[in-house]
């Protein structure tokens, strides 16, 4: 199979609701299509629990959707489609957080030329503050309607991107890519490399730090018991052999004398 048509067989990656950031408890549903309909690829993802894990293992499977019917913190993670010959379309990035603001971004890629609309969205009911934007930590501006379109985007427009409202707080930040491709056609690319082996390691070298103490204090404890222990048998050791040794010495003097007696 030429590497040139791969693409072709790749599957588009979609997302409802439109975002790659939602608020905990959010329904959020998944699917891959090819050229309007069901591709049947696998639906994978990484977290900080999983690796490559398909939708069967963390949702529900209903048709061509993979459903999530309450989002939770730990769905956090890069989720993208695979073909059989482990070949991934789009990657994208889904943050789900418990934080009082959120980003309503795109979740794929944009093309040059579109309109891009950003949503500054907050959990609790509405309220007529503005929200301020921020790209790569720098100012942006503030909109009153906490809505920014940022119009016929370009690479110039890629980049990370927050919002804030104040008294509310702020979003967590999203990564906004713009392409010269349509987002229906994916580009051919090997399957996420697995960060969360760096994490698993992490939180390995954690226990070892909180329990390693523990066991080695336990291990002390043992190890002075037993040497105690030890130190008691002698003990007693001795005082049987004084004791042996003194009722030896009072027969031997009762023996003489009894001799001397008679």
């Amino acid at each position: 199979m030429e590497r040139s048509r791969l693409p072709l067989l790749l599957s588009h990656l979609s997302v409802r609701p439109v975002s790659s950031q939602f608020f905990s408890g959010t329904p959020v549903s998944l699917s891959c299509w090819d050229n309007g309909a069901p591709s049947g690829q696998t639906l994978r993802r990484n977290t900080s629990l999983d690796v490559r894990t398909p939708c069967d293992h963390w949702g529900q499977t209903h048709v061509s959707f993979c459903v999530f019917s309450f989002t939770v913190p730990l769905d956090s993670g890069v989720y993208w489609c695979e073909s059989r010959d482990e070949v991934a379309g789009d990657v994208i990035n889904i943050t789900v957080t418990d934080a009082p603001v959120i980003l309503q971004s795109p979740a794929l890629p944009v093309t040059e030329g579109q309109n891009v609309t950003l949503t500054c969205k907050t959990k609790a009911p509405p309220s007529d503050l503005p929200a301020t934007f921020y790209k790569d930590g720098s100012l942006v501006g503030t909109e009153p309607t906490r809505h920014m379109t940022i119009q016929r985007v370009s690479k110039s427009n890629e980049g990370t991107y927050r919002c804030d409202i104040s008294g509310m707080g702020e979003s967590p930040s999203s990564w906004i890519r713009v392409t010269g491709y349509s987002p229906g056609e994916p580009t051919a690319r090997p399957p996420p490399p697995d960060s969360t082996h760096m994490q698993l390691l992490f939180r390995l070298i954690c226990h070892l730090v909180v329990f390693c103490p523990y066991c080695i204090s336990t291990a002390l404890l043992v190890l002075l018991y037993q040497h105690r222990a030890r130190g008691g048998n002698r003990s007693v050791s001795m005082a049987t052999d004084s004791t042996n040794q003194a009722e030896k010495g009072l027969a031997a003097e009762y023996d003489v004398g009894t001799v001397g007696v008679s």
